[in-house]
């Protein structure tokens, strides 16, 4: 069958909208999303528990957010840009990362080691914000796409200034790494 030439052109107009885009505009805060499902990891006398987290609490400090979906290629696929915030050293009275971990995102049967392992990670570093986002409301609210990471800078006023979905090259890398700085100051 052959489309005529009216219909095909429509599809191509439309097809940008359907194609799957993150919904991250710069100036703008993120779109609300709350997690009551599991939320934010937190320690209590060593012991980890969950409470609800809302991205109203972003506002503050200049942030990195970054949503990773519950698999290990999600997690390399960022990698580089963790490290080089760590290795920034930023002050922890200014800036904070957030890190969003999508459990609905897994691979089958793999969730509970995902958050076994993020509950170890916060043990090793309880100045770490993760939050649990079992139900993938936080990719939903933002389009992400499956199986991906995305990388989201904040200013203090919980406005975007950088984000990508997906790994950042290495000049972006160093892009968000002078954003901080000059951020924090």
């Amino acid at each position: 069958m052959k489309l005529p030439a009216a219909s095909l052109a429509v599809c191509a107009l439309l097809a940008p909208f359907f194609a799957s885009a993150h919904h991250f505009v710069i100036g703008q805060r993120v779109s609300p999303v709350g997690i009551s499902d599991k939320g934010e990891l937190v320690l209590h006398q060593n012991e980890t528990d969950y409470i609800d987290w809302n991205s109203a609490r972003l506002p503050g400090k200049v942030r990195v957010l970054l949503h990773i979906a519950g698999r290990l290629s999600a997690k390399e696929m960022n990698e580089p840009v963790t490290e080089a915030i760590a290795a920034a050293r930023l002050s922890p009275e200014r800036y904070q990362t957030t890190i969003i971990v999508n459990t609905d995102d897994a691979i089958p049967g793999s969730a509970l080691f995902v958050r076994s392992s993020l509950e170890s990670s916060k043990k090793a570093s309880p100045q770490s914000e993760f939050i649990i986002d079992s139900e993938g409301e936080a990719k939903r609210a933002w389009a992400l796409k499956d199986g991906s990471s995305a990388v989201v800078v904040l200013d203090n006023a919980s406005k975007v200034r950088f984000a990508k979905e997906g790994a950042l090259t290495p000049a972006e890398i160093e892009q968000v790494i002078t954003l901080l700085h000059n951020l924090v100051k």
